[in-house]
């Protein structure tokens, strides 16, 4: 929480013991100030590449309190739109930043409660007249204090001109417009078709100030978090396994839809299921080097 003391110095009360745990070295700033963004980068560190996006949660943060010690100043201070876009293939962090951001955006007081509410074309949109609009209403007063995250958000527009999705969006940023602050709405989906999406309602793109696009992962994010997905589950790859995904992860054509995590999740959790078929079929004692490494075998190109 943000205090000031007289008109002049501004400080940070951290009071919760987390920050203890917050100590990273690559951090912007020291481990006893800033708690929300120390807990957001936390998050961040552990994950594969995504530079840009880690470094936007960095600049909507420094924003965020830069205008509120301005705010304390009596500086002129503009209230922010925080709504988003986040384009992107599937399995590229839209959902995990969301949640990220959501977090960190309640711990500074921009969202009261800070609640995440993930919808998509069925919670909004209703079957027989009337039923849209009132289904996004209520979708929306929940959202309040929140944010709200509508992925596949071009499916709203699938149905053409008689489609009641056009009346979800038509809703949306009616709601955008009377109730700008009071929740946060991101909006994402595939690259293609959100930029068709866009062109539905003239409204919608100045509702958007803020865009994120994920990228796909290049053939050594892949390695990277397949290696540690392997890691946090207590395995270990032998190098000729490491040698085998480096190689088939760098024929992958980039970009390619399978540069993303669920590929790679998919990946690991079929190599798993391997490795336990070849360990029970060679009958020898289960010690627990045999258990946790896995071996170039477990990965079978072919099923790719």
């Amino acid at each position: 929480m943000i205090h000031t003391k007289g008109r002049e110095k501004i400080q940070v009360t951290l009071n919760t013991p987390e920050k203890e745990l917050l100590k990273e070295e690559n951090s912007l700033l020291s481990p006893d100030q800033h708690y929300p963004l120390l807990k957001a980068e936390k998050k961040l560190n552990g994950m594969i590449g995504m530079k840009h996006v880690k470094d936007f949660i960095r600049e909507m943060y420094s924003l965020v309190y830069v205008n509120e010690c301005r705010h304390k100043l009596d500086l002129e201070t503009t209230q922010q739109n925080y709504h988003m876009l986040f384009i992107g293939n599937p399995g590229t962090g839209k959902t995990t930043i969301a949640r990220i951001m959501a977090d960190m955006l309640k711990e500074m007081k921009v969202i009261e409660k800070g609640h995440f509410i993930e919808a998509d074309r069925a919670d909004l949109v209703g079957e027989y007249i009337g039923q849209t609009a009132q289904k996004t209403k209520d979708l929306i007063k929940k959202a309040e204090g929140g944010i709200l995250f509508i992925d596949e958000a071009y499916s709203l527009a699938r149905g053409g001109e008689k489609d009641f999705g056009r009346e979800a969006v038509d809703a949306l940023v009616k709601a955008m417009e009377d109730n700008q602050h009071k929740f946060i709405l991101i909006l994402a989906g595939y690259p293609d078709e959100m930029k068709q999406f866009l062109r539905l309602n003239p409204g919608l793109p100045s509702r958007f100030p803020n865009t994120l696009n994920f990228q796909n992962f290049t053939g050594s994010d892949m390695l990277e978090l397949s290696k540690q997905m392997l890691k946090e589950k207590d395995y270990q790859a032998a190098s000729a396994l490491i040698n085998k995904l480096n190689n088939h992860f760098q024929t992958l054509k980039y970009p390619h839809t399978s540069h993303n995590g669920r590929y790679v999740r998919n990946l690991v959790e079929r190599m798993i299921r391997q490795h336990a078929l070849r360990v029970l079929q060679q009958g020898e004692q289960l010690d627990k080097k045999r258990l946790m490494t896995l071996e170039a075998s477990d990965l079978l190109i072919n099923e790719e």
